[in-house]
């Protein structure tokens, strides 16, 4: 899953990306306004978490464009701005989530899958494909009741196809939302993952669509 996050405060966006990262999530960083639009307007992300007071551009004036343009990304509102009037001005310009300043990094990353499986439709964090278990809040997974020894890329693969376990998953948006940008992102990288994960799985679980993608296809 792919998140960015936007602060300004170099040591909160440093805690922010760690605690997503951990997380499983594949994070982006900026820390003003006009950049933080940009990449809203113009990348997919799984999440946006997102501070109120930056420069440039304020975070409210952001989020309104994001939401004008029609880019519905789930937002999770960051303020030190205490007034109940602001928290329902932030919700009414389209954030979906609201944690005032300070706050607890493991209540954000617990908000953060919340939004991402709501998005998904998704309401609870374990999904169950026949034999496999996946559990989002430990970030584990079972087969037939016996724990699976994923690498963090492969788990990450695994819970992706699982939020979206409905489509078929193109190769395109795989490498886009698993790898950073100094990673490996051609499509043998992918195919060489999907190898690995398929061996530790066994057959029947992940699918292939020729010419268009993969899928868990357990029933």
């Amino acid at each position: 899953m792919r998140a960015l996050a936007v602060e300004d405060d170099p040591r909160i966006q440093r805690d922010l990306a760690a605690a997503l990262s951990g997380a499983g999530f594949r994070v982006e960083t900026c820390g003003n306004g006009e950049e933080a639009w940009f990449l809203g307007d113009t990348e997919d992300y799984d999440l946006i978490v997102l501070d109120l007071g930056l420069p440039g551009m304020d975070g409210l004036a952001v989020l309104k464009r994001w939401r004008a343009a029609g880019r519905d990304t789930p937002v999770l509102v960051l303020t030190a701005r205490g007034a109940w009037t602001e928290r329902v001005e932030g919700i009414d310009a389209g954030a979906d989530d609201y944690l005032p300043k300070p706050f607890h990094m493991q209540e954000l990353v617990a908000r953060a899958r919340s939004l991402v499986r709501r998005a998904a439709g998704r309401g609870g964090a374990t999904q169950t494909f026949g034999p496999l278990v996946i559990d989002a809040n430990r970030m584990t997974a079972t087969l037939r009741g016996v724990p699976l020894a994923l690498s963090a890329l492969e788990y990450r693969l695994l819970a992706y196809l699982a939020l979206h376990r409905e489509r078929v998953v193109a190769p395109s948006d795989l490498l886009e939302h698993l790898y950073g940008d100094d990673d490996a992102r051609e499509a043998n990288a992918l195919e060489a993952l999907i190898t690995r994960l398929r061996r530790k799985l066994g057959p029947g679980i992940v699918g292939t669509r020729r010419g268009f993608g993969y899928f868990l296809e357990a029933a």
